[in-house]
């Protein structure tokens, strides 16, 4: 009888754990779905003005992915290439140069797209333009370059693993904005700008959930199985 107990309670258990699991992986999915419409909603809205971009405090998440254009000059000197970074499952560089605002001090990073590198020479840069003179930039507003796994060491030179933005800031001495702009439009000056489209990430969500929940369901069955349909069907037998 205790045996039989314990069981059932090993059982209910289980089937409450494996269900609260999927329930929880359907809200992250949820979530992640939610997040990736705002994304989507903010990347067709208005363009944020200029005086709006100057004005923000900090990367201010209500301006992220939303499109910008900014007029400015390049200060070709201080481009950065970000090693190791794919384009078309090709590696090569991601090409980042700070942009001084026109009419103001502040400066803002532009990824400005991506160029492949010399696997014979790895020191040899691509042939990059940088006009010299004003620009116009269209984009959207973005977080500075994702990070890739690095040694903690402070890296320096035109090419580099990671930019950290604050210390850029220090090494530079430039005013830099807390976003960046990831520019967009057809490739020019050597770059591709063949930018991959982040998706929600939801599905998998959905998955572990359903995962979970078949397991809860798998776990209930057995139980009714063995312990309830199996034992009166033996008890039927002469």
């Amino acid at each position: 009888m205790l045996k039989r107990v314990a069981i059932a309670i090993a059982a209910v258990i289980g089937i409450g754990v494996t269900a609260s699991l999927g329930m929880w992986q359907l809200g992250r999915g949820q979530q992640r779905t939610a997040l990736h419409e705002a994304m989507t909603a903010r990347a067709s809205s208005p363009a944020v003005a200029v005086p709006e971009l100057l004005a923000a405090r900090g990367a201010d998440p209500a301006l992220l992915h939303r499109p910008v254009v900014v007029r400015g000059t390049w200060l070709a000197e201080r481009t950065v290439f970000l090693d190791n970074r794919q384009m078309n499952a090709v590696p090569g560089f991601y090409v980042v140069t700070p942009l001084r605002i026109e009419a103001s001090d502040a400066v803002v990073l532009v990824q400005r797209g991506w160029a492949p590198r010399n696997f014979t020479r790895r020191e040899q840069l691509p042939p990059v333009q940088t006009p010299a003179g004003p620009v116009e930039v269209r984009g959207r507003l973005a977080p500075p370059p994702a990070k890739l796994y690095a040694f903690e060491t402070e890296e320096t030179g035109p090419i580099r693993q990671n930019l950290d933005l604050a210390r850029f800031r220090a090494e530079t001495g430039l005013p830099l904005l807390e976003l960046s702009v990831q520019q967009a439009g057809p490739g020019s000056e050597g770059l591709l700008r063949q930018w991959p489209q982040a998706g929600s990430g939801a599905e998998k969500n959905f998955g572990y959930a359903f995962q979970w929940w078949a397991l809860s369901a798998l776990i209930a069955i057995l139980y009714v199985w063995f312990q309830l349909v199996l034992p009166r069907r033996r008890a039927r037998q002469p």
